[in-house]
C-alpha cells in the first residue's frame, strides 16, 4: 500500500458516553483496612512474617489496597513483605517483576516493607495428575501468606468456578516462571479449569495459612468490592465474585462492527493484552462462541508503558501501528508467549506508520466502504464508557438510553501527519 497520507473520509465522528455499572467504593483504603482487620480477628499475629503476593494487572487502585493492607497488617504485629505473584511476567525476571509493581505504584518506599522478588522455587511433590507443584520459596517459608488480585472472567476459557482471581494465582502467581511452564503444559493436556482446580485445592491443603484479598472491578473499571477470605472461603466465595464481575462487566456498544480500534493494548489491561470477554475474540484469534458482538476488524495504536513492551495477545490483532511494533520488548513478549504455549499470540500482525494508513487496510479488509463502515474507537478493553463512532451508527444510538452524544463533527479529524486529531480521554 502507498506510504502516503490517505485523506479517509470518515463521516459522523460521534463521541459517546455510554451509561455502565456503576459501583465504586467511596473509600478504598477504609474499606481494605476493615476487611483485613476482620480477616484477622482473633488471630495472633505478634512477629508473624506474612507474604503479600501482588501481580501485573493494572487493577483500580491497587497501590492503595496493598499499601492499606500491609499497613493494617503492621498495626496487628505483623512483619509483612510483598513478593510479586506473577508468574512469567516482566521477562520472567527479578527486576522486571519489581518493575512492574513499581509501574503500578507498588514500591518499597511507598509501601514500607521490602519486596523480595527472588524467583527461587521450591518443589513440594506431585498432583495426582502427575503436574509438579512449584512455589516461590521466599512465600512458602513465611508465617503466612496473603494474596491480593481482582477477580474476573478468565481470557482464555470460560467456568463458572474459577477465573482470573485468587485460585489463578495461587498456582500462575506463585509458581513464578518455572511454575507458569509447568502448569500452562498441564493445562494443554487436561483443560485449564481442571489443572487451576487440582493445583490450587493441593497448595490450600498444603498451606493452612493462605489468605486473600478479592477484588471485584464495576463496568468503569473502578474498584466496586473487596472481600477478606480465608483459604477455605477462597473455595466458597471466588465462584460468587466471579459471577458478580461478570455481571458488571461491561460489552461492546454495539452488535456489529465493522472495523475496532483500540487506543492500546497491555498486559497491565488483561492477560490476553486486550481482553477476550470484550472483543469476542479468542487469543488464538477464532471468534469466541459466547461473544456479545461481531467484530470484523481490530486495530490496536499502542502498548501501555505499564506494558514494558510485553505485547503478549498481539497477534489477535488484525492491524497495528509501526509504533506499537517498535515499541515491542521481545524478550519480555517470548517469554510470556512460551510460558503460556501461546506463540500465536506473539506474532506481529501488518503494520502501517499512520492511523490512515492503518484506517484504510482496515476498510479494505472488512469489505466496507468508508461512508457505511460501523467503526468504534475505545481507549482500550477497560475502558467503555466513553467512545468514537461513524454516522452509520447515529440511528442506533439515538434509539438507546444508555447511550449520550457528547460531541458531533462532520467527518472523523486526522493530523497533518494523518493520525487522529481527536484525543480519547
Amino acid at each position: 500500500m502507498s506510504e502516503e497520507i490517505m485523506p479517509t473520509v470518515l463521516p459522523g465522528e460521534l463521541l459517546i458516553s455510554a451509561k455502565l455499572e456503576d459501583h465504586r467504593l467511596a473509600d478504598v483504603a477504609g474499606e481494605t483496612k476493615s476487611r483485613v482487620e476482620a480477616l484477622f480477628s482473633g488471630i495472633d499475629l505478634a512477629g508473624q512474617r506474612i507474604a503479600v503476593g501482588a501481580g501485573s494487572r493494572g487493577i483500580d487502585q491497587l497501590a492503595t489496597v496493598v499499601g492499606t493492607t500491609v499497613a493494617t497488617l503492621r498495626s496487628l504485629g505483623a512483619n509483612p513483605f510483598i513478593f510479586p505473584a506473577m508468574g512469567s511476567h516482566g521477562g520472567g525476571t527479578s527486576e522486571g517483576q519489581r518493575l512492574m509493581l513499581e509501574s503500578f505504584g507498588v514500591t518499597e518506599a511507598a509501601m514500607g516493607v521490602p519486596i523480595d522478588a527472588a524467583m527461587e522455587i521450591v518443589e513440594l511433590g506431585r498432583t495426582a495428575s502427575g503436574t509438579r507443584l512449584l512455589a516461590s520459596r521466599p512465600a512458602i517459608e513465611a508465617d503466612a501468606m496473603l494474596f491480593i488480585n481482582r477477580i474476573k472472567p478468565h481470557t482464555d476459557f470460560a467456568s463458572d468456578r474459577v477465573g482470573s482471581g485468587i485460585r489463578k494465582m495461587l498456582v500462575i502467581g506463585l509458581g513464578k516462571i518455572e511454575g507458569a511452564f509447568e502448569y500452562h503444559r498441564a493445562a494443554f493436556r487436561q483443560g485449564y479449569e481442571p489443572m487451576i482446580l487440582e493445583v490450587s485445592d493441593e497448595i490450600l491443603g498444603r498451606f493452612p495459612k493462605i489468605y486473600a484479598i478479592g477484588l471485584v472491578e464495576d463496568g468503569y473499571h473502578h474498584l466496586a468490592h473487596i472481600e477478606g477470605m480465608t483459604s477455605a472461603q477462597v473455595i466458597e466465595r471466588e465462584p460468587l465474585l466471579l459471577r458478580q464481575a461478570r455481571d458488571w462487566m461491561p460489552r461492546l456498544p454495539f452488535r456489529e462492527i465493522d472495523v475496532l480500534i483500540l487506543d492500546e493494548m497491555g498486559k497491565n489491561i488483561s492477560g490476553a493484552g486486550m481482553d477476550p470477554n470484550v472483543t469476542g475474540r479468542a487469543t488464538n484469534g477464532i471468534p469466541r462462541p459466547d461473544r456479545h458482538a461481531d467484530v470484523g476488524i481490530i486495530y490496536v495504536r499502542d502498548l501501555t508503558p505499564e506494558s514494558h513492551g510485553n505485547a503478549i495477545g498481539v497477534g489477535t490483532a488484525d492491524l497495528v501501528s509501526s509504533r506499537l511494533v517498535e515499541e515491542i520488548d521481545k524478550p519480555f513478549t517470548y517469554t510470556n508467549a512460551l510460558s503460556a504455549m501461546t506463540p500465536y499470540a506473539a506474532q506481529i500482525p501488518m503494520h502501517f506508520a499512520t492511523d490512515a494508513q492503518c484506517l484504510q487496510a482496515a476498510l479494505r479488509m472488512a469489505g466496507v466502504n468508508a461512508d457505511e463502515a460501523r467503526i468504534v474507537r475505545l481507549r482500550s478493553t477497560l475502558a467503555l464508557d466513553r467512545f468514537l463512532a461513524t454516522g452509520a451508527c447515529a440511528r442506533e444510538i439515538a434509539s438507546r438510553d444508555d447511550l449520550t452524544v457528547l460531541d458531533s463533527r462532520e467527518q472523523w479529524s486526522f493530523t497533518a501527519e494523518g493520525n487522529f486529531a481527536t484525543p480519547l480521554k
